[in-house]
């Protein structure tokens, strides 16, 4: 297919700047049915080193339907979310808008290939999901689970070393600025959700001069030399979550419940509780990794956490049971999530943290914490290489959004960033763009125009 050889002009807020011609070979993409343009780049697998050999990232197009002012980029998260099949199912629903103005560019990214549904090159592994690991008892616990997940990591790390340990938020920052220059050089517009918000705070510490505008919708908090700080930030977050259920118990007729969920806890603690329909038992610490799933689903949920919480208190747990699932709290092998997110050293820094943040949250706990994400990490085989650090100075106003907790987090991020903004759901959810009109609009406002809600708008 012949390549594009004319010069585009790209709209940038208050003035239009040239941008280079089109570098890339847009054709059709693969079982295409929503009109989208797919085109292949090339880019290192370690962008530190020269001479690195190269994988391949598979792009995504939407052209707009208006005269084009630009693009957007956009990732979805996961980490692993295949950006183009993705893009594809919301073609006609999320994106029409702003297609008006704007062409929607995703991607796949790197190392999660066919397993995801992902177009681009392959980390030849195979993801699993395994149980949160128990917090050993002593050092030769420790010991133990370093041994255990190290296991997990050299069957998908032998497979490709350099692969394997250049799979971090920071690489997918950089294939970001890959894809800016191949597009023609203008200065990026990002949508980040979910996990792929950090992708978006990384890029912003790399390449703070080439952020036109960026959204960090349904996000936590990766820009932040206070790690411990954050850590008792999540769990603050978790304890607020459980309390909204109890104040809606307090003034409905669950008034028992919060008093037996401590009771509930404490003896967990001690003697796991069985659910007796699935043949096994769950700790305190499974008990309020459900809880807090559930509580943060709002009060759709809350009446079945109710029972939940009474059965157990009663001697079977069998109603956290999950319907479909793993049946205990898991994570996935922490291919990318173990490059960017501290580790405990030791059996002496991991007890010290937990009981920091049982006190912090004595209801919640450590649980849906990195602390309880990060167990999976210990004894990996590659070290952090992408750790949380604080945004530099000088970033264009950027836009968060999110649900409860989420809000409060991209809002940590966004105050580092003069004249940000942040759109806030009072109310459960995960990621806002997709499902809420009001802060779908205002996104959209931000990217064509450059013009931000009140820094804080609820929507």
């Amino acid at each position: 297919m012949l390549k594009s050889i004319a010069i585009v002009l790209t709209l940038l807020g208050s003035g239009v700047q040239a941008q280079q011609a089109d570098p890339l070979d847009w054709r059709p993409c693969p079982n295409d049915k929503a009109g989208m343009d797919c085109a292949d780049l090339r880019v290192p697998v370690n962008w530190q080193r020269a001479g690195s050999r190269e994988i391949t990232l598979k792009l995504g197009r939407l052209k707009a339907t208006g005269a084009s002012e630009g693009s957007v980029l956009v990732a979805y998260g996961g980490p692993g979310g295949p950006g183009i099949a993705l893009t594809q199912s919301q073609a006609g629903g999320w994106w029409t808008k702003l297609r008006e103005r704007m062409d929607i560019v995703t991607w796949d990214t790197r190392g999660y290939g066919e397993q995801f549904g992902g177009l681009s090159t392959g980390l030849p592994c195979t993801w699993t999901r395994v149980p949160l690991p128990e917090f050993p008892d002593d050092d030769a616990g420790f010991g133990r689970l370093s041994d255990t997940n190290r296991g997990y990591a050299e069957a998908c790390r032998s497979k490709d070393p350099e692969f394997f340990a250049n799979m971090s938020s920071a690489d997918n920052a950089r294939d970001m600025e890959a894809i800016r220059k191949a597009l023609g050089g203008a200065r990026l517009n990002f949508y980040g959700a979910s996990y792929a918000g950090f992708y978006g705070q990384d890029y912003a510490r790399l390449f703070p001069g080439q952020v036109r505008t960026m959204v960090l919708d349904g996000t936590w908090n990766h820009s932040t030399a206070d790690w411990s700080g954050e850590l008792a930030e999540m769990a603050r977050s978790n304890e607020e979550a459980l309390g909204r259920f109890f104040d809606w118990c307090a003034a409905g007729k669950c008034r028992d419940v919060p008093a037996k969920w401590r009771g509930l806890i404490a003896g967990a603690e001690r003697t796991p509780i069985p659910a007796k329909r699935a043949g096994i038992a769950y700790d305190g610490r499974d008990l309020r990794s459900f809880a807090v799933s559930a509580a943060k689903e709002g009060v759709k949920a809350w009446p079945e956490l109710v029972q939940d919480i009474r059965g157990a208190a009663g001697g079977d747990a069998s109603g956290f049971v999950p319907e479909r699932g793993a049946r205990y709290p898991d994570q996935a092998t922490g291919v990318t999530e173990c490059l960017d997110w501290p580790r405990p050293a030791g059996r002496a820094e991991l007890t010290s943290v937990i009981a920091r943040l049982r006190k912090v949250a004595p209801n919640a706990g450590t649980a849906n914490t990195m602390v309880t994400g990060t167990l999976g990490c210990v004894g990996w085989p590659v070290q952090v290489t992408n750790p949380p650090a604080p945004l530099p100075k000088g970033l264009p106003p950027m836009l968060g959004a999110g649900a409860w907790g989420e809000s409060d987090a991209v809002r940590r991020v966004l105050k580092q960033v003069p004249g940000s903004a942040t759109v806030r759901q009072e109310g459960p959810g995960h990621t806002l763009y997709g499902f809420n009109t009001c802060a779908r609009d205002h996104i959209n406002r931000y990217f064509t125009d450059r013009v931000l809600p009140p820094a804080e708008t609820e929507c």
